[in-house]
């Protein structure tokens, strides 16, 4: 039988073509291969559970607000944002942790120094040194950051796993509108519950002093009340956002419209 140019030509474009699935289809088995055996079996060995998607501001009884510059309005996070001023960060060459006062004090007199008011708040099942109404020495967190459940057990190589973060961070604070606050407004910015909680350490530690606009909680089912947090603690204090943090915050809240101010009650 005689093969024409035309037939053989379009016998030859049929096997490049093949050729060319084949090539495809073992690239893409050897990159699935490649992501089993990095990342892949981990993700397929933990499932992802939303971790909690808000977190409490005062525990009736026993905790009492802290005073302010000004009282959080409620109101939607979306229009509270839209009433912070926008300008950039001032130098953060001066700050210096001690501009807001002695660490953990007992702000709102209630007998116990704000950390472990913080912890006895977040922890479920909390338990005290013995002696004491006021030192936590372990608990369960549901840590709102990664959404993680956290053991924690007071001590010196055991209690770094569960950290006190400054939603709105001091650094942050200080570079936007925290150097014109009094020393005693400082103080009590520091060691208000409202801009308290409960976390992960490494994942605190990975914050640092960020705004919205560079680090998030990995947890998405808690960004929409980090955002909401960080806006009412500005609102309450005075502070300002940049204008890629306002963007970023609005971004958030896009896909939380209900999404109210964080009122301390």
């Amino acid at each position: 039988m005689t093969v024409t140019w035309t037939e053989f030509r379009r016998a030859r474009r049929r096997s490049l073509q093949a050729w060319l699935l084949l090539a495809v289809a073992g690239l893409a088995v050897l990159g699935g291969l490649a992501w089993f055996f990095t990342a892949g079996q981990f993700a397929a060995a933990e499932p992802q559970v939303a971790g909690p998607s808000d977190a409490p501001v005062l525990a009736g009884g026993w905790m009492s607000p802290v005073d302010a510059v000004r009282t959080v309005p409620e109101a939607s996070a979306a229009s509270l944002l839209d009433t912070l001023p926008v300008k950039g960060r001032a130098a953060r060459d001066t700050y210096d942790r001690s501009a807001f006062g002695q660490a953990w004090l007992d702000a709102d007199r209630n007998g116990c120094d704000t950390r472990n008011d913080i912890l006895r708040r977040d922890l479920e099942a909390a338990e005290f040194v013995t002696g004491s109404g006021c030192q936590v020495a372990g608990g369960t967190l549901r840590e709102p950051y990664t959404g993680r459940t956290i053991a924690f057990r007071r001590g010196a190589e055991t209690s770094a796993a569960v950290q006190i973060d400054h939603v709105v961070a001091l650094g942050d604070a200080w570079q936007k509108g925290a150097q014109q606050l009094t020393a005693q407004q400082r103080e009590h910015l520091a060691n208000d519950p409202l801009n308290l909680i409960a976390v992960d350490g490494p994942a605190n530690q990975d914050k640092s002093a960020s705004d919205a606009a560079t680090w998030l909680p990995p947890n998405k089912a808690f960004r929409c009340h980090y955002v909401a947090r960080q806006i009412s603690v500005k609102a309450a204090y005075l502070l300002w956002v940049t204008p890629t943090e306002k963007e970023a915050m609005k971004r958030i809240l896009g896909s939380c419209p209900q999404q109210q101010s964080i009122v301390p009650r």
